[in-house]
């Protein structure tokens, strides 16, 4: 089995190194290929990798190359985990927006916006080239806005599922909290990328007894300060936001906050310096500690799972992944993508029925899922209309002076990467 991971000099690939090492069982890869244009990163990242697979006994080979098209080559499955403009272009993300009052973030928001115009057309490139060398060749998309990049793919025709990390992240954490395997844990996790909710936890699989209420009532208290919101908001709402979910419920909050204290990109690139230089050295054979604190938890497991049970070598029978809606919340299009529980195979990742959805929920969904529509056509079509539109429809900016603003400051911040500016 061949797999390839497209921004494999990424400084969290070690971490997806050191699932494919561990769980070689469930995922036989025979050859892994890491693919970026940052050659001296990716001799780092891939001299770790092979001493990584050394160490715990892999039999696979790891290759790097910064050629596309040779990389992906005959692959079976490509990951893609890409940052177009590096860190640099996320710290801008995540600083022009907060001028206009504005949450600055890479995945939400204007500065959502920004990645995703980055992101879309290079996307759509490497899918082309991945379908010309394999098409029945699987894409799991890792990059941000996943939702909206995932749709791009589907709308073009590729066989292609999108993957976060927040439902494992959960899944990990209710399972501490009732003290069984993981595996044994069931969410009821519904909405879009980076917009969703626990609203249930279930013991056995799907039609397990719902233990969220329990949970609530008996860790809220710990549950709410992981999230940065209060415990009474989810006593009143009676499910488990993401986290993402404090950029609309504690919107302002966030702004000053965000104000005052280093942007996370700025701490990201520090961190990415060091690993880089731990990476660098020749007798380092596992994962460093402090990749953890890097982001991604347990995204090499998600991975594994995911790729095993698309190639039809194994996986979890039902897993939460990004697809196409196809009707499964009637108040959406069928072409929106989704994040719910999916059976998940060789065929893809079918949504399992979920129970309807609280307008309180329904409404945000729907929102958020028209601003997505607006975005891919300005990422597909360019234009200042475009983008505006997208802006102003856009839930955490929503007034036309933000989105006029916005506009001006999101193309003049993005220029090299948007064809038609």
């Amino acid at each position: 089995m061949k797999l390839a991971v497209v921004g494999g000099g990424s400084t969290y690939t070690p971490e997806l190194i050191d699932g494919f090492a561990r769980l070689r069982d469930t995922l036989p890869i025979s050859e892994l290929v890491l693919i970026d244009p940052a050659a001296d990163r990716l001799d780092l990242v891939g001299g770790l990798a092979r001493r990584i697979f050394a160490k715990q006994g892999h039999s696979g080979t790891v290759v790097t190359t910064s050629d596309v098209d040779a990389g992906v080559a005959d692959a079976d499955a490509v990951l893609l985990q890409l940052r177009v403009g590096g860190q640099a272009a996320r710290l801008q993300d995540e600083t022009w927006p907060l001028e206009c009052g504005c949450v600055g973030q890479e995945t939400t928001g204007a500065g959502g916006l920004a990645k995703a115009l980055r992101t879309v057309p290079v996307v759509l490139d490497i899918a082309e080239r991945v379908r010309r060398s394999n098409p029945n060749a699987w894409i799991i998309d890792f990059t941000n806005p996943v939702g909206i990049v995932t749709r791009a793919l589907l709308q073009a025709g590729h066989k292609a599922v999108g993957l976060c990390n927040v439902a494992i992240g959960f899944q990990r954490r209710f399972a501490r909290l009732l003290d069984v395997d993981p595996a044994q844990v069931h969410l009821d996790h519904v909405g879009l990328n980076h917009l969703t909710w626990e609203t249930g936890v279930r013991i056995g699989g799907p039609e397990g007894a719902d233990r969220l209420p329990g949970l609530i009532a008996e860790h809220g208290e710990s549950l709410a300060s992981d999230l940065g919101l209060p415990r009474q908001l989810l006593d009143r709402l009676g499910v488990v936001p993401s986290y993402y979910l404090r950029y609309f419920y504690a919107h302002d909050e966030v702004v000053r906050e965000l104000r005052t204290k280093p942007s996370r990109a700025a701490e990201v690139a520090a961190m990415e310096k060091e690993l880089l230089a731990m990476y660098a050295d020749p007798t380092l054979d596992t994962k460093p500690e402090l990749l953890a604190k890097r982001g991604g938890a347990f995204y090499s497991e998600a991975a594994v799972d995911l790729a095993a049970a698309l190639l039809g070598g194994g996986g979890s029978p039902y897993q939460v992944v990004n697809t196409r809606n196809g009707g499964t919340l009637p108040f959406l299009p069928d072409d929106a993508v989704i994040e719910v529980q999916a059976a998940v195979g060789n065929a893809g990742a079918a949504p399992l029925p979920v129970e309807r959805v609280d307008p309180l929920f329904a409404g945000l969904i729907a929102q958020v899922t028209a601003y997505e529509d607006l975005a891919l056509e300005a990422a597909l079509k360019g234009g200042r209309e475009r983008v505006f539109a997208a802006l102003l429809s856009h839930p955490l900016i929503g007034q036309y002076e933000y989105a006029e603003a916005l506009t001006d400051q999101l193309v003049a911040h993005n220029r090299e990467h948007l064809a038609w500016a």
